[in-house]
């Protein structure tokens, strides 16, 4: 496992363990969670010569964000000791398009406007992303043959460093009325960070290769649907949500930075995509009153409002005030 302490590491590396996998962990020097595993210590930018000599039946890779870095694991692993080869990608990879429902098939974003032809000099924004996840992709399919591409949407659940869904799980719970940004029919998908990580080891165990959607089943979530659920788990008596279009949210300079999962007001084709061949191959998608509650539940005892700023409430009363309609 490279990383494994965090977030979709973490869940994996826990159901590799509870299914009697023998697991080894290579990530920076730091907590060691988990204390059945064996733990190799080093950057994976730099020395990797902990992995030299070493043999695996499979590698899985949550954190490559350069293509580089799945060169230099391919060169220190060689593809005869990394066995099964799984990379946690992105729907972010994808071009986009107008249309639901698309499959694995779709065109890829491989280019970052405004940048040059080196991917491994392309800085991290929001609009390299994709392009660079891409581009990870295509490292690793020309350095492992056994290859397992995964692509989520938005992963929920304990231990999320993003803190995009514990916000609304947060508040929701402190009532009142709540802006919710529009339009309540935009699509969202979502998969719980525990349904990933069970799904990705049955995939090693499996030896199944190939390019997958790691998305809520269809016909998945509209973001109104996603809300309302939030709100019936965690909100007080008299929580009332207030929809404000999404267009004029955008002119006052609100964005999804502020009201995180949201579309901006998009009907976006990349929260509606088909999740069947990830369903074929054992992607479970659990109720969401259970990854409410088993976020909410990690969410009392975590740190999870040292997070990224949101909109603050004097900014949300503000907004409230002024909306139209």
């Amino acid at each position: 496992m490279i990383g494994g302490t965090r977030f979709v590491g973490r869940h994996l590396v826990r159901s590799a363990l509870s299914g009697g996998h023998r697991v080894t962990l290579l990530h920076r020097q730091g907590i060691d969670p988990f204390p059945e595993a064996e733990h190799l210590h080093a950057d994976r930018g730099g020395d990797l010569a902990v992995l030299a000599d070493r043999r695996f039946d499979a590698t899985v890779d949550v954190c490559a964000y350069w293509p580089r870095q799945v060169r230099t694991l391919g060169e220190a692993l060689a593809e005869d000791r990394s066995g099964h080869y799984e990379l946690v990608s992105s729907v972010s990879a994808y071009a986009g398009t107008d249309a639901a429902g698309a499959d694995e098939s779709a065109a890829l974003a491989d280019r970052a406007p405004g940048h040059g032809c080196d991917p491994d000099s392309w800085p991290m924004t929001d609009r390299t992303y994709g392009p660079l996840k891409v581009a990870c992709e295509r490292a690793a399919a020309h350095r492992f043959a056994r290859l397992t591409v995964v692509r989520p949407t938005y992963v929920v659940g304990p231990y999320d460093p993003t803190h995009r869904f514990c916000w609304w799980l947060d508040r929701l719970s402190r009532g009142g009325e709540v802006l919710a940004p529009g339009p309540h029919d935009a699509p969202v998908q979502l998969v719980d960070a525990a349904d990933l990580g069970k799904w990705m080891v049955g995939l090693a165990d499996g030896g199944i290769t190939g390019a997958y959607h790691a998305c809520s089943t269809e016909p998945g979530w509209t973001f109104g649907e996603l809300l309302e659920a939030i709100a019936g788990s965690v909100a007080p008596a008299g929580t009332r949500l207030r929809w404000v279009d999404g267009e004029w949210l955008r002119e006052q300079g609100v964005d999804e930075s502020d009201l995180p999962l949201w579309s901006e007001g998009r009907h976006d084709s990349v929260m509606a995509l088909d999740p069947a061949a990830g369903r074929r191959t054992g992607l479970g998608s659990r109720a969401a009153a259970e990854t409410i509650r088993d976020t909410w539940r990690w969410m009392q005892g975590s740190d999870f409002r040292s997070g990224r700023r949101r909109l603050d409430a004097g900014r949300e009363t503000e907004l409230l005030s002024r909306a139209p309609g």
